[in-house]
């Protein structure tokens, strides 16, 4: 794992409460505790800061307790570059979609400007996608880089992991279905909400012990542990890397287990008012964001 990895548990980036022009990050001081699901509830979170101002540079854990205002994607827009997106990751999806297991990683990019925080933050529908209203949910589990990969082999990938959080690849299915790239599709601005928290390689270092839901208005739609996983992280990192750069702080997000609206019948879509929510457990906890038109 990253070495940063070893000197934090997990982390989230957010807004105090005594200060609401600081963006700092810090510790959890309940271990347990879930922070998205807390906040959503209206409860009070506690958290340790570190001396560090983002979660690729730390710092230490101080002994003031500040409380969360606003929790935000654990990394910043500046921090993420493009973000690297994996599809059909699932086998059990690519199953309710007839299709083939890929012999290879498909891979496509969303910018960092898709990059969004937690609620109270919404996911935003664009005009386009309301045309026909076939905007849809993919709960995923994301990857964080911790320092730059290249060439890197899979014996050696999890020494660049830094940690991993919960994302929600909100997608325009009419628009993917047109094209044969998704960058478009997936692109637009909101469609990336990450977190609340990034739980470091050193505590969890086996991805496959993650289990993930999506539910939509409180009603579970996906449900999947990650031995479910066509292609395992440390494949991921290496596949990635090969050629090309991938610097600290590079997402990676790493595919939709089954359930997703567009493969239901009938179509399951999002539309404005709904609540989506991506639970990441154990540690990570849940992801929620509200749907607005724009």
């Amino acid at each position: 794992m990253s070495k940063i990895a070893s000197t934090f548990s997990r982390l989230v980036r957010f807004v105090p409460r005594s200060n609401p022009s600081k963006i700092l990050i810090g510790e959890p001081v309940d271990p347990q505790i879930d922070v998205g699901l807390a906040l959503f509830q209206g409860k009070e979170v506690s958290v340790w800061p570190f001396s560090g101002l983002s979660v690729l540079n730390p710092g230490q854990k101080t002994t003031v307790t500040e409380t969360i205002e606003r929790v935000l994607s654990p990394l910043a827009q500046n921090e993420v570059g493009s973000i690297r997106c994996i599809g059909l990751n699932y086998a059990s999806h690519a199953n309710e979609m007839s299709l083939p297991i890929p012999e290879f990683p498909t891979l496509f990019l969303k910018p960092s400007t898709s990059l969004a925080d937690p609620w109270p933050a919404p996911t935003v529908l664009p005009k386009i996608t309301q045309v026909d209203n076939t905007g849809d949910y993919e709960s995923e589990m994301a990857i964080v880089i911790g320092r730059d990969a290249k060439d890197v082999s899979e014996e050696n990938a999890m020494d660049y992991v830094l940690g991993y959080t919960a994302a929600n690849d909100v997608s325009s299915r009419t628009c993917q279905m047109n094209q044969s790239q998704w960058c478009f599709s997936k692109g637009f601005d909101t469609a990336c909400p990450i977190g609340p928290a990034i739980v470091s390689a050193s505590l969890f270092s086996d991805a496959t012990k993650f289990t993930i839901r999506g539910l939509k208005n409180g009603r579970v739609l996906q449900d999947c542990p990650l031995t479910d996983l066509i292609f395992s992280v440390p494949k991921l990192v290496s596949f990635l890397s090969q050629g090309t750069t991938l610097p600290a702080g590079t997402i990676i997000l790493t595919g939709t287990p089954p359930g997703v609206g567009a493969a239901k019948n009938p179509k399951e879509f999002l539309k404005a008012g709904d609540e989506f929510a991506v639970e990441l457990l154990p540690y990570v906890g849940t992801l929620v964001n509200k749907i607005e038109n724009q």
